[in-house]
């Protein structure tokens, strides 16, 4: 045992100082800082929800709206990111999706008109989304050889992100107000984009686009790479389970308050128990899918997720709360496997692109699942609505159970 964690301590050592050589280990903490703070100031949405509610009068309807403008806002930004980070680089976009996150977080905590939340909910969503996109492809220039363990740092810093901020903003709004559960992200996010613009080297950036003649070439190629089997089932997988995370993650603290009697504070903590144990899902969920295929990978990640909705409306009390955020938690295991599947069952030279795209298409679509719970938690069926999200993790296990293999993987291969 021990042979083997030095092994590990060994291996981890080794590759945090390929990550730090030639200077790009500054350049790589405040990405991942910048993606901190974009996460997990989006994910403090749901635990200021019920502040939101009371100072501008929302019914739950309204709030779960309000949530899936957000939602659709980041599924629609991250494609013109791409567009944006390509034209004008990726430093450039890094930097204004800060400069638009301070922005917008100083009028949600100035304006009072409803009118005006959702369209800077709007804005910030977007925001968040260039964002998204501009990371992934400046990592890719810096790190051709090492984008996974590079990708590992950012996607566990937003995972820390959407652990920390969203109690933080709670045990703020209760000590203070709840402007200041917003407010605090501001001179951090203005902090950001004074590091990206000192630290990152500035991208590369293509003068025009192509010609139309190529552009419709590139468009029946891309059509041409996702018209297959493994990646229609994919992009399903994808959304049903996109369309459970973001009702589950936009109401479960207000559910928390409303239902199950917990004070602001203990239900943003739970929250971000729930984001937290994603440290640990997400990597082992990838190394499940790596070693048994999509089918039972699924199969165990949102079947004990799946039991955790069916569980949660009968449980009352604090400690039985924190064990089922932890048996639900296994939702987020999801994400891995869905999109590791999808980019393994693109064409490789469509792979960014029909990510991107399927991406899209699969969050904004998705993003209108936080109004329809909202309605239904409206008119008294709060209970009901969680149980129809088990319904869609059901529906996800058996369509992921009939899902073709991406490759050939031993797990999938038929035995001789």
């Amino acid at each position: 045992m021990t042979t083997i964690h030095v092994r590990y301590l060994s291996v981890l050592s080794r590759e945090a100082r390929r990550l730090w050589s030639d200077g790009r280990g500054p350049i790589l903490l405040v990405i991942a800082a910048g993606w901190l703070l974009s996460l997990g100031v989006r994910m403090i949405y749901p635990v200021m929800l019920p502040y939101l509610r009371d100072a501008y009068g929302l019914d739950l309807t309204t709030a779960g709206f309000l949530l899936t403008v957000l939602f659709i806002a980041y599924g629609l930004g991250q494609f013109p990111g791409g567009v944006l980070a390509d034209r004008f680089g990726e430093k450039a976009i890094l930097i204004l999706s800060s400069a638009i996150s301070v922005g917008t977080l100083v009028l949600i905590v100035t304006a009072r008109s409803t009118p005006v939340l959702f369209l800077v909910t709007a804005l910030f969503g977007f925001g968040v989304a260039l964002y998204a996109v501009a990371r992934y492809t400046i990592l890719a220039d810096l790190y051709p050889d090492q984008l996974g363990a590079a990708n590992g740092v950012t996607s566990a810093a937003a995972d820390a992100g959407q652990s920390l901020l969203p109690p933080v903003a709670g045990f703020i709004a209760v000590a203070f107000a709840w402007q200041y559960g917003f407010g605090f992200a501001i001179p951090l996010f203005a902090l950001a984009a004074i590091a990206l613009w000192a630290v990152v080297p500035s991208g590369r950036a293509t003068p025009s686009p192509p010609a139309e003649t190529s552009s419709l070439e590139s468009a029946r190629t891309v059509l041409s790479g996702i018209n297959r089997p493994p990646v229609r089932y994919g992009t399903a997988l994808l959304l049903l389970g996109v369309t459970v995370w973001q009702a589950f993650t936009g109401f479960y603290p207000t559910y928390l308050i409303d239902e199950k009697g917990l004070s602001g504070t203990l239900a943003a903590v739970l929250f971000g128990l729930f984001f937290g144990l994603g440290v640990v899902v997400q990597p082992l969920s990838g190394a499940a899918y790596d070693r048994i295929g999509i089918k039972r990978s699924l199969l165990v990640v949102m079947g004990i997720s799946g039991i955790g909705l069916v569980v949660l409306p009968v449980l009352e009390g604090f400690w039985p709360l924190v064990a089922i955020t932890v048996v639900l938690s296994t939702m987020l295991g999801f994400a891995t496997i869905t999109q590791l599947h999808l980019i393994l069952s693109l064409p490789e030279e469509i792979q960014g692109t029909g990510f991107g795209l399927l991406r899209t298409v699969s969050f904004t679509i998705g993003a209108v699942s936080p109004a329809l719970f909202g309605a239904a938690a409206d008119r008294g069926f709060f209970d009901e609505a969680f149980l129809g999200l088990a319904v869609l993790v059901g529906l996800i296990v058996v369509l992921g159970l009939v899902t073709p293999a991406a490759q050939a993987t031993e797990s999938d291969r038929p035995s001789s």
